[in-house]
């Protein structure tokens, strides 16, 4: 497991991702890095949130939710297993949970909390140092298996890849505005304008909003994005039926035959069409061309012989 300094490096929305009634929906984790805001509230089977990260909805949980200090919810939380909640954590509804509850020194639930388990308070370490720290140690007394045996039961329960929301993110119905790059699964249905510095939408998307990137974007096909789409020195790639419903304006431009734009499409540099693979080259028309002409005059010719006069003896 390679340890980098910043693993929250990218905005990923994994596949069959939706926003329900001011709800992030998703079948995997969700993970959000310290200092970010998310105005609506999320459901998932994990839910991790770094610290100062501030939820404007409810939180559900399938299965554990860790909040870090300073963490603000304005709803409620309802967790299926076990919560652990940092110092100074404020939860502006109620607080329900199936299993134990580790929580720390100055937490304000307004309306009240129910655990069905063990309530501890205490202040418990912040998610990603207690994670680092516990590896470590296993890694360091030479317990790989067992260090793999803590990821995979991490992971247990889920076979859907996490929802990452990146540190210092700024997520609404109105934008999803990241300093990171961001990519979008298959079959998602988002609410809002995305910007980052690079963007992926896969396949059979619906986006209600735009796009903006300094990089590149593409988007891949059967996806409708409903808004512009644009970079500021990046390459925009349209795939087979692809549809905008706005203008496109980039540097270059690559788009399929079969992809639409109900605007204008701009390109300062090149401006590439994508033939589909099913259609044949002019030079293979005109060798098929020439193979039933060749055809039909040897057809004819043997009509010829076999209509013409019977041989004299």
């Amino acid at each position: 497991m390679p340890l980098r300094s910043d693993p929250l490096d990218e905005l990923s929305i994994p596949d069959g991702t939706t926003v329900e009634e001011h709800d992030l929906v998703t079948d995997g984790d969700i993970i959000v890095g310290a200092q970010s805001t998310v105005e609506f509230g999320v459901r998932g089977n994990h839910v991790i949130a770094g610290e100062r990260t501030t939820f404007g909805g409810h939180i559900e949980a399938e299965a554990d939710c860790r909040l870090d200090l300073w963490s603000e919810v304005e709803g409620d939380v309802l967790v299926g297993q076990d919560a652990y909640l940092g110092e100074r954590v404020h939860v502006a509804g109620r607080l329900m949970v199936s299993g134990d509850l580790d929580i720390g020194d100055d937490v304000h639930i307004d309306d009240g909390f129910e655990a069905n388990g063990w309530i501890v308070i205490r202040n418990p370490m912040p998610t990603v140092v207690f994670l680092f720290v516990y590896l470590s140690q296993l890694l360091r007394l030479g317990e790989e298996e067992a260090a793999q045996n803590v990821i995979d039961e991490m992971l247990e329960g889920s076979d859907a890849d996490p929802a990452v929301i990146p540190r210092s993110a700024h997520v609404s119905d109105d934008a999803w505005r990241v300093s990171t790059p961001a990519t979008i699964g298959d079959d998602c249905r988002l609410h809002g304008n995305i910007r980052a510095e690079e963007i992926v939408v896969g396949e059979n998307n619906e986006v209600f909003g735009s796009l903006r990137a300094r990089g590149d974007i593409v988007v891949e096909s059967g996806t409708r994005i409903h808004g512009d789409v644009t970079t500021r020195s990046g390459t925009v790639v349209l795939e087979d039926e692809a549809e905008i419903l706005g203008d496109v304006s980039c540097t270059d431009l690559e788009f399929h035959e079969n992809a639409t734009a109900d605007g204008t499409m701009r390109a300062r540099g090149e401006m590439t069409m994508i033939r589909s693979e099913k259609r044949k080259s002019s030079d293979k028309v005109e060798a098929d061309r020439d193979t039933v002409d060749t055809a039909d005059a040897s057809h004819q010719r043997e009509r010829n012989t076999s209509d013409g006069p019977a041989p004299q003896a």
